[in-house]
């Protein structure tokens, strides 16, 4: 086919299984010679910067990311990083991405790109997490699901006072109050979240805020019966955890429950994603078991950890059939190269999961000295 393949790139690519120019639809097709160079200097940043510059293209885009997550092809093209990777990672390392300052960056950068993209791609709720599968056969199910779940472990009764950290557009906010009967106060980095929640939580005991959980301590101490976090944690980072925890801990009652729905990382560890820092998620980090135990501390006890990270590949495949069903409507507006980081993030994301490299955790906590006994909770057939 005439393209010089480097013997790196033709190496991982043939344990793999991915063929450059091959006839499957895992396979890789190059349009641009220049893409090994980028991808052998830039790592993922490369990768997927030339997916948007149309310089590659591959039918199952999902398929080829996650057999090549299986031979650790990221792991191993590290050592071959340019500079600016190198800094990166040293940044991620000793600098606080996630500082107050910084707060309200991925608000701005990905939340808040527009709501029509995000009312496309999601279920009628706008709930930007994973889903619940084991009884669902639609998106809009597995979400009902997983929140009456998150509702059930919180053991939710009427007129608690429920924290939503990190709400989102809302549905959760909505859904414990009128499901549960409860008062809810959700709290988002993103004004294009809180516009939407607030018209979704209309005539509903619900209080939404534009705020950074850090700030909630003065006004809130010991006020709230249950705390819940789905999804925010990714955007705390391991300078904040200890803080994080002790801000739970400062206000929840006594006798209360912190559920925590989050992305978990699972071995081999590798740095935070350069593409997915720069188009999707700034100052992410995505937490391992070992940084989550040794943070708490003596802040919370754990009562129940539960992984169904294989239901996060089921939700992004419903949101990218959602996503490319709207495209021909949305394209106009957003352009080309919008619509190819989105199709990379969603692939990226299913092949992350696929692989085995991300969990999906929710954890139930409680105060240290707590009186009551938790039983562990999970969804039954309904």
């Amino acid at each position: 086919m005439g393209v010089k393949i480097p013997p790196l790139v033709a190496d991982l690519c043939a344990e793999a299984d991915v063929k450059i120019g091959g006839d499957r639809p895992w396979d890789i097709h190059i349009n641009n010679e220049r893409t090994f160079a980028r991808v052998i200097g830039d790592g993922s940043l490369g990768f997927g910067e030339t997916y948007m510059d149309e310089w590659w293209d591959c039918e199952a885009m999902d398929d080829m990311l996650s057999r090549l997550l299986s031979v650790e092809a990221d792991i191993r093209i590290l050592r071959h990083l340019n500079f600016a990777n190198l800094l990166f990672i040293l940044q991620s390392t000793f600098t606080n991405m996630q500082s107050v300052r910084r707060a309200y960056q991925v608000g701005e950068q990905h939340y808040d790109i527009g709501n029509d993209v995000f009312a496309a791609m999601l279920d009628p709720r706008m709930i930007y997490s994973c889903g619940y599968w084991e009884y669902a056969n639609s998106l809009a199910k597995a979400q009902e699901d997983k929140l009456h779940m998150i509702c059930q472990k919180l053991e939710l009764t009427s007129g608690e006072h429920l924290l939503d950290i990190g709400c989102g557009w809302g549905g959760l906010a909505a859904f414990a109050a009128e499901n549960y009967g409860v008062e809810v106060t959700g709290i988002t980095i993103s004004r294009e979240q809180k516009a939407i929640a607030e018209q979704k939580c209309a005539n509903l005991p619900v209080d939404i805020q534009l705020t950074d959980y850090r700030s909630l301590v003065d006004t809130y101490e010991r006020a709230f019966d249950k705390i819940v976090s789905v999804g925010m944690f990714e955007h705390v980072g391991p300078k904040n955890y200890t803080a994080y925890f002790d801000v739970v801990k400062q206000l929840l009652k006594p006798e209360g429950l912190f559920l925590l729905h989050t992305i978990g990382k699972l071995p081999p560890e590798t740095s935070t994603n350069r593409w997915i820092n720069k188009y999707i998620f700034p100052n992410g980090h995505i937490p391992t078991t070992t940084e989550l135990v040794k943070h708490l501390g003596n802040h919370l006890r754990i009562e129940d950890w539960h992984n169904f990270g294989h239901d996060y590949d089921l939700t992004l495949q419903a949101w990218r059939k959602n996503f490319n069903g709207a495209w021909p409507f949305l394209a106009e507006k957003y352009g080309q190269r919008f619509g190819r980081m989105m199709q990379f993030y969603l692939a990226a994301s299913m092949a992350y999961f696929r692989a085995g490299n991300g969990a999906l955790w929710q954890l139930v906590m409680t105060p240290i000295d707590r009186q009551r006994i938790y039983r562990s909770v999970r969804l039954q057939p309904s």
